[in-house]
């Protein structure tokens, strides 16, 4: 039997609530059914949708089903959505925001950053997209938090806490590692990466006190001083919600339980009422379990 080597890639797309683009995309990936869509979740206050796909991965991690799925769904993208016309409460550089692949099992971060950096060298100069490297994949294993400083990520450029258009100048603060050296009104910029396993956990805050839910954002973070390997935001999430979004890079350290009564404990102090938090994603492990079901009922 062959030695099991599973990697997995998450697509963050700027777009929920255009069905028939959606569609569009999921088609283009299922034209490669040795990397199927494990997970979908969609965030219409936010107008994002993230796909975590999953493949068994062979000697050559550059010619692979994952990584030809993700470049069609990335092709599609920027055929039916244009970014100028979009508009949602969660930071974007892109009609395709974000993309990362992380080893899964049986296979080391260095060949699945090697496929992130085939698929950058594809999607930059074919489809004409500015096109940053990070994480393992980049050669000095720049973080993606420094690229999305960089590029102005983190500050609306409308009312109402919102993000709404394409960039305001093409010309950028970074040179891109693939494509162009500018932004592409439709298109945007693409972010690609190779790391570890992220789980991704979001707290809802009943405010609309920006500036005390920030506080508190702050105050969870590594950054700010808190949680250790626990990056946060906030981000507002419909009226009189504002959710503190954080990033578990290693939750064998700061799980999102933890991340939870920490939130509770920094908002009790600004007089915030707190909700349950939820993960936008399956876990790790349940990833893998979902993949193996899958290609075990196919194989009946």
């Amino acid at each position: 039997m062959l030695k099991q080597m599973l990697a997995c890639c998450k697509v963050y797309i700027s777009e929920s609530r255009n069905k028939t683009a959606l569609e569009a995309i999921e088609r283009a990936a299922n034209l490669f059914p040795d990397a199927p869509i494990i997970n979908k979740f969609v965030d219409e206050t936010y107008n994002r949708v993230g796909y975590t796909l999953v493949a068994q991965m062979g000697p050559d991690p550059i010619s692979c089903s994952l990584k030809n799925a993700v470049f069609e769904m990335v092709k599609a993208a920027f055929q039916v959505i244009d970014l100028e016309t979009h508009c949602g409460t969660h930071p974007r550089l892109g009609a395709v925001d974000h993309i990362c692949f992380h080893p899964l099992d049986g296979i080391s971060l260095d060949k699945v950053a090697g496929t992130a950096k085939s698929l950058a060298a594809d999607v930059g100069p074919k489809l004409q997209v500015a096109t940053f490297l990070y994480g393992a994949a980049h050669s000095e294993g720049r973080s993606l938090d420094l690229i999305r400083r960089e590029l102005g990520y983190f500050k609306p450029n409308s009312t109402g806490n919102q993000w709404a258009g394409g960039p305001h100048s093409e010309s950028l603060q970074l040179n891109p590692d693939m494509g162009p050296p500018r932004a592409v009104q439709g298109k945007g910029v693409v972010v690609v990466g190779a790391t570890r396993w992220v789980d991704n956990y979001n707290v809802p805050i009943f405010s609309s006190d920006m500036a005390a839910v920030r506080k508190v954002a702050k105050r969870v973070s590594g950054r700010g001083g808190g949680l250790p390997s626990v990056q946060s935001m906030a981000l507002a999430h419909g009226e009189g919600v504002i959710e503190v979004a954080c990033n578990l890079l290693d939750k064998s350290r700061f799980d999102g339980d933890q991340v939870q009564l920490e939130v509770e404990r920094l908002a009790k102090e600004e007089g915030l009422d707190v909700g349950k938090g939820y993960y936008t994603d399956l876990s790790r492990v349940k990833i893998i379990e979902s993949y193996l079901k899958m290609v075990n009922r196919s194989g009946e």
